[in-house]
């Protein structure tokens, strides 16, 4: 059975991956840091019939990864890697503070970056590996400065790698969505009303019906 690994798995975007994806054929391993919600969507997806299992994993940290590595997944491939956490503070640039910088670098671009690497010896030559980036990482944005530099920074690795590996059957796959109706609202007052945001269902299914086939993937937000 194909494995697909998804950060972020326990809400929003990731666990509406992995509840498509599960019906594709593919074993779903959630990743995230809270392991409620890790559990709560492992049991969505078993309850539609998906086999899924998962892991608490901070994506800051290398020691984390390397022991997930470990621990999980031993002579399995990974067909599929997606690379869906996030985190992110808005407001003026002059307001921002250093801790918000590290934790963003470290969670939107450094963790993934880590990951992929620690990851190269599971990935088949005819795997595929996803950047969740958001249109932050295609233009600039009022009072998200930080934000979208990190977003920006992930965007390169990813066209980076593109251009690595284009001469195999390693596929790198940039999708850049507007803000969704997920729990990445829940403490900030950046979003007013986070419900006329896309669902995450709706995301997922245009970057699961399309990933196969394009190398970008672009979900602007509703009008």
């Amino acid at each position: 059975m194909k494995t697909a690994i998804i950060t972020g798995g326990g809400s929003g975007l990731g666990k509406e991956l992995g509840k498509l994806l599960s019906q594709q054929g593919y074993h779903i391993l959630l990743l995230g840091r809270t392991e409620d919600r890790l559990k709560e969507a492992g049991t969505e997806i078993e309850h539609i019939g998906g086999q899924v299992s998962y892991s608490t994993l901070d994506i800051r940290s290398t020691h984390d990864i390397h022991q997930f590595c470990r621990d999980h997944l031993n002579d399995r491939k990974v067909e599929l890697l997606i690379h869906n956490a996030g985190v992110g503070y808005f407001g003026p640039f002059e307001e921002s503070s250093d801790d918000e910088l590290i934790s963003m670098f470290e969670t939107n671009a450094l963790g993934p970056i880590r990951l992929t690497k620690a990851l190269l010896p599971k990935l088949e030559q005819e795997s595929t590996i996803i950047n969740i980036i958001s249109t932050a990482g295609l233009r600039g944005k009022k009072n998200e400065s930080l934000y979208v530099a990190s977003k920006f920074a992930l965007r390169g690795f990813g066209e980076s790698l593109q251009k690595e590996y284009e001469a195999t059957d390693l596929r790198i796959v940039n999708a850049y969505m507007g803000g969704m109706d997920t729990p990445f609202w829940e403490n900030s007052d950046h979003i007013s009303d986070p419900s006329r945001l896309r669902s995450p269902k709706e995301v997922a299914e245009t970057i699961v019906n399309e990933f196969q086939e394009k190398d970008e993937i672009v979900i602007e937000s509703k009008k």
